[in-house]
């Protein structure tokens, strides 16, 4: 696949064309510069159109690549917001720090140039088929292997991926055309990240049949379960609702007796997420919906803090609402046989 003139700017972005004002997250690799040289040939861009790099402080010469990045961005007539992570560095989970570290960085920028700015990254088909391959080694559920989606939230800004679809070699063509030079992280090659370690049994993989092709056909099917278990859930949730307040949930539990246990599971992380409590992790999620199950097969009663969402199950109902704060949260009376 070759990328290079207008039409395909165009036709890649196409549906940005609304957005009131975009941020281009440019690293200065060549995915994110390719999104910048694209997106420079794109005819109907919006005039609030800027590039910002984060600069991690992780290298000595990151600095200075965020530096030649907005000289790049300059030259192709976008204005440009350097980005810094200030302070101490955590001595664990590096990447996953910097990325959460990444998007709050981005995202506050972003409402700086409009509360109705999207961001827009340079993820492709090959970061798409590793993130599915990462999540596959840990277990992630259907909602995991579906993915990146194109669109997505980030802290009540849009999180947009027009590149999703192609290959990252397509990208680094673009720049070698364009003559347009670009960085390598080495970061991506070390093998104490487990990132790197998996793109290093790329090919063994692909010898396998696990190949890129393979992966993003796993993530569209995944994506179309999900897409299928989302309104399963929906329409449980309709039937099974007996009382709704913006702190309290009460649903009938002859209701919830008849639910596979994947909708019961949607339904009650449905309602932590809605009290405003975090996701819980998937593990936990899956032994209290067990638990939950168990007590209503048994018509017994049950009591369970989840995410700071109490869960409590009567031969009637079953009412999650927000918990008490730990100070002064009762031990729950707990039916211990419930849990598995």
């Amino acid at each position: 696949m070759r990328l290079g003139d207008a039409a395909d700017a165009d036709a890649l972005f196409a549906p940005l064309a609304a957005e009131p004002a975009l941020l281009l997250a440019v690293s200065g690799g060549p995915d994110s510069v390719a999104l910048m040289l694209l997106a420079a040939r794109w005819s109907r861009r919006p005039e609030k159109t800027v590039v910002a790099t984060v600069d991690h402080g992780l290298r000595p010469e990151a600095h200075e690549e965020a530096q030649r990045v907005a000289e790049w961005a300059q030259a192709l007539g976008f204005a440009h917001r350097l980005l810094r992570w200030e302070g101490p560095k955590p001595a664990t989970r590096m990447q996953e720090r910097a990325r959460e570290v990444r998007y709050a960085l981005l995202a506050a920028c972003a409402r700086k140039i409009d509360p109705r700015c999207a961001v827009v990254t340079a993820h492709h088909a090959d970061d798409q088929a590793e993130t599915i391959l990462f999540r596959l080694a840990r277990g992630s559920g259907v909602a995991g292997l579906s993915a990146m989606a194109k669109a997505s939230s980030l802290d009540g800004l849009k999180l947009l991926r027009p590149l999703l679809d192609l290959p990252k070699a397509a990208l680094e063509a673009l720049c070698n055309e364009a003559r347009q030079p670009y960085f390598r992280d080495p970061s991506n090659e070390n093998p104490k990240f487990a990132r790197a370690k998996l793109r290093a049994l790329a090919a063994t993989l692909s010898q396998q049949g696990l190949d890129r092709d393979a992966l993003l056909r796993l993530g569209r099917r995944a994506a179309r379960a999900e897409e299928a278990i989302k309104a399963s859930a929906a329409q449980a949730q309709e039937r099974a609702l007996a009382e709704r307040e913006a702190n309290r949930a009460r649903f009938d539990s002859d209701a919830l007796r008849e639910l596979p246990l994947e909708i019961l599971l949607r339904l009650l992380e449905g309602q932590i997420l809605r009290l405003g409590a975090k996701a819980p992790r998937l593990d936990r999620l899956e032994r209290a919906t067990e638990a939950v199950a168990d007590a209503l097969e048994r018509r017994a009663r049950l009591k369970l803090t989840l995410a700071e969402v109490l869960i409590e199950v009567a031969e009637a109902a079953v009412t999650l609402s927000r918990a008490p704060p730990r100070a002064t949260r009762p031990r729950p009376a707990r039916d211990a046989s419930a849990a598995r």
